[in-house]
């Protein structure tokens, strides 16, 4: 295990130094001058200058580099230009509020995805794989944006069983009842994809491993269906889905942007779209960087986990 730790972390590592080149490159893509952008059209040039100045501008592009990942690195990010407040109060409050978002949907995910992938095979019954099917289909098939605006219309206003978006007055943590009433459709509706992938390959998985020949004999033998399931073929089927649920945490991440923005969620995927909208681009590059160490984390963390549960994984990345 330590040796496909040895290969996997300085890659990971990689990934990551090289996402924050690209995060950094991305303020310099700006057409003309990243100051006037940021500044904005009416800023005289003494503004512009004291501007460029503060953004460590005016210094070659690998002592700029060095600069800002260092100010990362240690958490040192300045003040907003435009949304007001340190950088850092602004991710680190955004952030919390994604974490408790994303957990949540995640929670949901592998219920749903426990639900309607495995619990089929398991009663073996034709309308429950239909019922399986169908979710599949519809959660996949159809847009967040589409599932979020029927959500909101359906329990948020004819209903009006559960809050249409934002989140407690008092915060998160002041009272978890009312947390989870805020919380319960954005992250269903963040949910609702990643359960249909994860649904879909566990069922695949399971209809596979129910062809072999040692099902076949254990069928034979009188052992029943269920127990084949739960003994033999999920354990096979577990370690490859936490690859695809790793993958899927990316795709939430991504999806969190426009479930926060449809409900006026305030996580980085909102912080994010008020700094583009107000072409606060230093806000912007530390939630990129930001995203991509998480998503790249969450890939080793999965990785890892595979790897632990099915030994074969580190045997072939040795003999490779």
């Amino acid at each position: 295990m330590n040796s496909y730790l040895l290969r996997r972390v300085p890659s990971a590592l990689g990934v990551i130094i090289v996402g924050s080149i690209v995060v950094f490159a991305l303020l310099h893509l700006i057409p003309g001058d990243p100051a006037q952008v940021i500044a904005g059209g009416d800023a005289g040039p003494d503004a512009v200058a004291a501007l460029r100045e503060k953004l460590g501008l005016d210094a070659p592009l690998w002592q700029q580099y060095f600069s800002w990942i260092g100010s990362v690195l240690t958490f040192r990010l300045g003040d907003s230009l435009v949304l007001g407040g340190t950088i850092s109060s602004l991710v680190l409050e955004a952030a919390g509020n994604t974490a408790a978002l994303a957990g949540t949907a995640l929670l949901f995910a592998v219920l749903l995805g426990a639900l309607f992938g495995i619990i089929p095979e398991l009663i073996d019954r034709r309308w429950a794989r239909s019922v399986a099917t169908a979710y599949n289909t519809l959660a996949i098939a159809i847009p967040n944006f589409v599932v979020g605006t029927v959500l909101i219309v359906a329990f948020g206003v004819l209903l009006i069983v559960l809050p249409a978006g934002g989140i407690p007055r008092d915060g998160l943590a002041a009272d978890p009842g009312i947390t989870f009433q805020f919380l319960l459709l954005p992250a269903l509706c963040l949910a609702l994809p990643i359960g249909a992938a994860l649904s879909r390959f566990l069922n695949e998985a399971i209809t596979g491993e129910l062809s072999q020949p040692y099902v076949t004999t254990a069928l034979a033998l009188g052992i029943r269906r269920r127990r084949i399931i739960t003994t033999q073929i999920l354990p096979n089927a577990l370690p490859p889905a936490l690859t695809v649920l790793g993958i899927q945490i990316g795709q939430l991440f991504g999806g969190a942007v426009i479930v926060e923005a449809l409900f006026a969620w305030p996580g980085l995927g909102y912080l994010a779209q008020q700094a583009i909208a107000g072409r606060d681009y230093p806000v912007v590059q530390v939630i990129l960087v930001l995203s991509v160490a998480v998503f790249v984390l969450v890939q080793l963390a999965t990785d890892i986990a595979h790897a632990s549960l099915d030994p074969r994984v580190r045997t072939k990345e040795a003999a490779a």
